[in-house]
């Protein structure tokens, strides 16, 4: 069976651990990206695998198993926070709640259009403002600039594919990653123009990132630590913990990483401020929108 471009494959010198969708196919050589982690990769086309229907179908189930109990979590964390906001709101339930809402705005930059479809999905779910838009990660430092002028977010997403590769150079050398260097540079040019971590929070990285060049360069949270893979909605999962949370609160590291998929392995950062702040009371004419 020939293979061709949108397949999903697996490599066989790997034994399938990881399932890819192939982007393009020059000779022998087929370029990878991974299906639910944000990895890209090349392999010999003689060295892949067509992977079935239904042997996709149930690896996507036990995906969404663990991508179902981290939105179950998350979930348990949102409904503290808004109990909490109740109580002060109302002062300790002597009145009724009658306040809104003004969550973080979050600006998602992606190298891959399909993790960012999922993405803008999750973030639907979970009730946070977002702007998303698919960038190749080449091309993000020339186009930072214009979003962040034009979308003026409080939370900055820079993601989409990254690897390391032993060839280019040893784990601490930037120039052995795929992609680091751009989401890098894309940091600096952001956090040029906004300097304070609190008032503009910053995500970048993607599979076996740089995560110390990517803190340097201004990020508050990076991928990845031990330079392992991770999953294409992990970074949802931490920008919406910090938009969620209000003004007045810090957010703990652990308290973001333990409701991603990945974990402290791969993800990582520093203390950050929420961004959701409260406001009342709620006109008939906010009802009516």
């Amino acid at each position: 069976m020939k293979l061709k471009v949108g397949q999903i494959v697996g490599r066989k010198s790997y034994q399938c651990d990881i399932l890819f969708r192939i982007s393009s196919i020059n000779g022998n050589v087929a370029e990878l990206y991974g299906e639910d982690v944000r990895l890209v990769a090349d392999a010999p086309v003689d060295d892949l695998v067509a992977i079935t229907e239904d042997e996709h179908r149930e690896r996507r189930k036990k995906e969404k198993e663990k991508e179902d109990n981290c939105y179950y979590l998350f979930r348990q964390d949102s409904r503290v926070i808004k109990k909490r906001g109740d109580y002060e709101a109302t002062s300790g339930y002597s009145t009724e709640p009658s306040y809104f809402e003004i969550r973080g705005r979050v600006l998602h930059i992606d190298g891959d259009s399909m993790y960012l479809r999922k993405c803008m999905e999750l973030y639907e779910k979970l009730g946070v403002p977002v702007y998303g838009v698919h960038v190749v990660e080449k091309e993000m430092p020339q186009q930072i600039d214009s979003l962040l002028e034009m979308v003026r977010p409080d939370i900055l997403v820079i993601t989409g594919h990254d690897a390391y590769l032993k060839t280019r150079g040893n784990q601490k050398d930037i120039k052995g990653y795929r992609h680091s260097k751009y989401f890098a540079e894309t940091v600096r040019i952001a956090r040029k123009r906004v300097p304070s971590l609190d008032d503009l929070v910053i995500f970048a990285g993607a599979c076996q990132s740089h995560f110390e060049t990517l803190i340097k360069a201004g990020s508050n949270y990076a991928s990845s630590p031990e330079r392992i893979n991770i999953h294409a909605l992990d970074p949802v999962y931490i920008v919406a913990k910090i938009s969620l949370t209000p003004f007045m609160d810090r957010v703990n590291v652990w308290d973001v990483l333990k409701n991603t998929i990945t974990g402290e392995r791969g993800l990582g950062g520093i203390e950050t401020k929420g961004f959701m702040r409260r406001g009342m009371p709620i006109s008939d004419y906010e009802d009516e929108q």
